[in-house]
């Protein structure tokens, strides 16, 4: 069920009652931003200890609205063996109630905008009809006022308003207001004279002129008249001044006190919601709901405190018993059944085995959710299936009773190790705060199956572990500050490695280059002059003194005089003088100047075939 502010009041008596029929009630709420800074990592960062993770969020989180609220109630039909549920999504906005109420001022984050306006929400049902509030604090001096007002129209207000001594003397009135008072008085006159008039509207008017008139009636006519204030559609103030009787005077102020009262109401507005789910003491069921929770506390409640504890008894006040199906899905027995806990994916893993759907259906006048549409991210839906992971997940735990129990209730002693502990994001081995007591001083976060970090909230307790260490055979245990440093060197070590190969392997490619531009000179020269001394044939094959040419050559090659080219430093002029001298070793080994015919071949080839 939509509620908005043009049918908040008309159906808030159908939200006590499912209120007061619910076994348990689901919850759900949608902002117009996470965090005003950091990254959401940075926000929940693995190593964070509770205290730090609520200090971010209290810090980064909370000038953001909480601006849609989902509300599930669930109720078990034990004849049919069912669940009935009752769903409402609330728009809330924090519209002034009048002049003397907060203004509240809150921020957007366009990210979470423009993911909200992807999924269809209707930021006009909450910028123009949204449900206002109030928290207590501001509840308390909003009806201060009005009993200040009160005693102000009756002549006994305090200083700030009246003197004491009104109803016994003329009230001292500015020069440059006489005139306009004169002329309001001379009204009221008109208005006792006359049979036929009983009420005179005045023209609207400043406050400060509001206040003289009152000030000035109710000692010049402490009897037969009722003077009030109302405003117009343009919202312009003005006084209502109605003839009476003693009696008549008393019903209309009486009237007077029933309105001011509804109108206190109408601006304590959807707390009134949270009071009742608060004054009930039922389990609440939230999905990651720590966010959820602290929102719901600090705008309809009051301020966050600094203070850690304060907040868990703070928030144990306000809500006796919470339970979070994220941490419920990422523990034992769920743990190693459970692979995905987003809501959506929870939802679905929830319906297969070896888990058993629930049977539910809505309430008659309250209309259904299909979760084959997944209407994700509209607050009322997303209670709906919150409620329906939390049945499915807690019938399972009676299977393990003997005998198996199909229907768990919100009450059952099975379901108690996981209340009051919300759900840590990205802590991974104790990722919950505690609302009942201090929180484990000890996290873990593990790197692999074999190594893990260990984050311990004293730090003196770091040195005894490690010298209880010294002594231990199947594990080992350094300081995160030792970890860095072997880490940093490793690294280190891998970019010199890294560095060595390249240079190895560029080393050897222009040594390769070299060697190869070298034997090109050789076989260059070798060949034109076996061209030149050929006659008739092409000689394919080497003879015997080209071939013990090349013995050499391949054996000077290797002497460290062509070791020097391994760089690649060398100049091509320094390779054309290795040509040189090959040609020249290559002409000693033939006095005449030339390679004489072999007359052994190998192989001959016609020239032609």
């Amino acid at each position: 069920m939509e509620i908005i502010r043009s049918n908040f009041k008309s159906n808030l008596h159908k939200v006590y009652q499912a209120i007061e029929e619910a076994d348990f009630f689901a919850i759900d709420g949608e902002f117009s931003g996470i965090s005003d800074g950091p990254s959401v990592t940075a926000l929940t960062n693995g190593f964070d200890t509770p205290e730090e993770r609520y200090q971010k969020l209290k810090k980064h989180s909370m000038d953001f609205l909480l601006f849609q609220f989902g509300l599930c109630t669930f109720k078990y039909d034990h004849t049919d063996s069912k669940y009935v549920t009752k769903s409402f999504n609330f728009y809330v906005f924090p519209k002034p109630f009048n002049r003397s109420s907060p203004d509240v001022k809150f921020v957007c984050q366009s990210s979470s905008i423009d993911f909200l306006a992807s999924q269809g929400f209707d930021f006009n049902k909450v910028f123009r009809n949204g449900i206002p509030y109030l928290n207590q604090e501001e509840e308390r001096q909003l009806r201060e006022q009005y009993d200040e007002k009160r005693l102000q129209s009756n002549g006994a207000g305090t200083l700030s308003y009246v003197s004491p001594n009104t109803s016994k003397c003329p009230v001292t009135i500015p020069e440059d207001q006489k005139k306009f008072i004169d002329q309001v008085v001379e009204k009221i006159e008109d208005l006792l004279q006359s049979e036929e008039n009983k009420n005179l509207d005045l023209e609207p008017c400043t406050g400060f002129q509001r206040k003289l008139i009152y000030q000035t009636l109710s000692w010049k006519y402490p009897k037969g008249i009722h003077v009030d204030t109302l405003e117009t559609e343009k919202k312009e103030r003005y006084i209502v001044i109605s003839k009476v009787n003693e009696e008549e005077r008393k019903r209309k102020e009486q009237q007077k006190l029933a309105k001011e009262q509804e109108e206190l109401n109408d601006a304590v507005g959807f707390s009134r919601v949270i009071h009742a789910i608060a004054n009930s003491g039922k389990l609440v069921i939230g999905h990651n709901m720590l966010l959820d929770v602290m929102h719901t506390v600090h705008q309809f409640c009051c301020p966050l405190p600094v203070d850690l504890n304060e907040f868990k008894e703070m928030t144990t006040c306000v809500f006796p018993r919470l339970l979070d199906t994220k941490l419920m899905a990422s523990t034992q027995p769920f743990k190693d059944i459970i692979n995905n806990t987003s809501l959506a994916e929870l939802e679905k893993r929830l319906k297969e085995t070896p888990f058993n759907p629930p049977k539910v259906e809505s309430a008659e006048g309250f209309p259904s959710y299909d979760t084959a549409t997944e209407q994700l991210h509209e607050a009322g839906y997303d209670a709906y299936i919150t409620g329906l992971c939390f049945i499915s997940m807690a019938n399972y735990l009676g299977s393990f009773l003997s005998p198996p129990k199909i229907h768990v209730s919100a009450r059952s002693k099975l379901i108690e190790p996981f209340f009051n502990k919300l759900f840590l994001m990205r802590v991974m081995d104790i990722p919950y705060l505690n609302l009942e007591g201090p929180d484990c001083n000890i996290q873990i976060s593990w790197i692999d199956d074999t190594s893990a970090f260990v984050s311990l909230s004293q730090p003196e307790q770091v040195q005894i572990a490690v010298n209880t260490s010294k002594y231990a055979e199947s594990y080992r245990i350094q300081t995160y500050a030792e970890y860095v440093g072997k880490k940093h060197k490793e690294k280190q070590i891998k970019r010199k490695w890294t560095e060595d190969t390249w240079q190895e392997v560029e080393r050897k490619r222009l040594n390769t280059q070299c060697i190869s531009y070298a034997l090109q000179n050789h076989y260059y020269h070798t060949n034109s002059l076996t061209a030149t001394s050929a006659v008739g044939k092409r000689n394919l094959s080497p003879s015997p003194a080209e071939a013990d040419l090349e013995a050499r050559i391949s054996g000077d090659i290797s002497d460290p005089e062509l070791e020097q080219t391994e760089s690649c430093a060398e100049p091509l002029s320094e390779g054309r003088k290795k040509a040189k001298k090959l040609k020249r070793m290559k002409k000693d080994l033939s006095p005449a100047g030339g390679i004489p015919d072999s007359p052994a071949k190998l192989f001959e080839v016609p020239d032609t075939w």
